[in-house]
């Protein structure tokens, strides 16, 4: 009984991430107008930060939405398709639950929230 269960969650998300990435892509905000001075400040002060995510998740989509709003270059990266991006997430965040966001400080150590 529990796989069938499992099976069935399983398909119940294949169909619907499709229209979940779409509902995300037609509901995005616009950003922020900054100057480009104050634009450039903002894109220095993101420069270290990288959002480990799963595509679909729905508090991903949330923060993905909200760094779109503030008009902020973060890097994703995503944590579900990447091996590599797994693994590190795994070994600095100590789980792969997402979404986490890795800041890079200028000492050259990491902090992950």
């Amino acid at each position: 009984m529990r796989v069938i269960v499992r099976y069935f969650f399983r398909t119940l998300r294949l169909i619907l991430t499709p229209f979940i990435l779409l509902s995300e892509k037609l509901n995005t905000p616009k950003s922020l107008s900054r100057t480009a001075e104050e634009q450039a400040l903002a894109d220095e002060a993101s420069k270290n930060l990288a959002l480990y995510q799963f595509s679909a998740c729905p508090f991903c989509m949330k923060i993905r939405k909200e760094i779109a709003r503030l008009g902020l270059n973060i890097e994703t990266r995503n944590a579900q398709h990447y091996p590599q991006y797994r693994a590190a997430l795994e070994a600095g965040g100590g789980s792969i639950k997402v979404p986490c966001l890795k800041v890079q400080r200028d000492d050259g150590s990491e902090r992950w929230l």
